[in-house]
C-alpha cells in the first residue's frame, strides 16, 4: 500500500507513529495545564499568573485535536503528509487538496486556542 493510499485532503494527513506523537504531546500538555491548576493556587501567587494556563491548555486543545482528529496541523499548513515512520513526510501534489488541509489546520489552531483561552479565563476568575 502506498503511503498516498490513506491521506485525505482536509481531513487525515497522519498515521499510527504520528498519531502517538500527537497524542503524548497531548498527555504532557494535559499534565502541565493540571499541574497548573493545582499548583497555582496552593502557592498563593497574584491572580494574574493564573492566566499563564493560556499556554499549556492551548497546546493541550491544539494537540488534542490532532490525536483525535488524525490530523497534523503542522503538516497541513506546509502541505505534506506522513502515514509511515517519523520524519518521512510526503508532499500533497494538488492546490486544491493544499487549500483543505490549511483550512483545516487553520480551523483547530483556533479552536485550540479558543479553548486555552476559556480554560485560562475561566481559572482567572473563579475564586480560590
Amino acid at each position: 500500500m502506498s503511503a498516498k493510499a490513506e491521506y485525505i485532503p482536509g481531513t487525515c494527513n497522519i498515521g499510527p507513529q504520528e498519531i502517538r506523537a500527537r497524542r503524548n504531546g497531548a498527555i504532557f500538555s494535559g499534565a502541565l495545564m493540571l499541574a497548573l491548576i493545582v499548583f497555582l493556587p496552593m502557592i498563593h501567587v497574584h491572580k494574574i499568573w493564573r492566566l499563564v494556563l493560556f499556554i499549556p491548555a492551548s497546546a493541550f486543545g491544539v494537540s488534542f485535536l490532532q490525536w483525535y482528529n488524525k490530523f497534523c496541523v503542522g503538516f497541513g499548513m506546509k502541505g505534506i503528509f506522513n502515514f509511515g515512520e517519523l520524519g518521512k513526510t510526503f508532499t500533497v501534489e494538488q492546490k486544491e487538496d493544499y487549500r483543505k488541509d490549511r483550512t483545516k489546520a487553520q480551523r483547530m489552531i483556533i479552536q485550540g486556542i479558543g479553548f486555552g483561552l476559556l480554560l485560562a479565563i475561566v481559572f482567572y476568575t473563579i475564586p480560590i
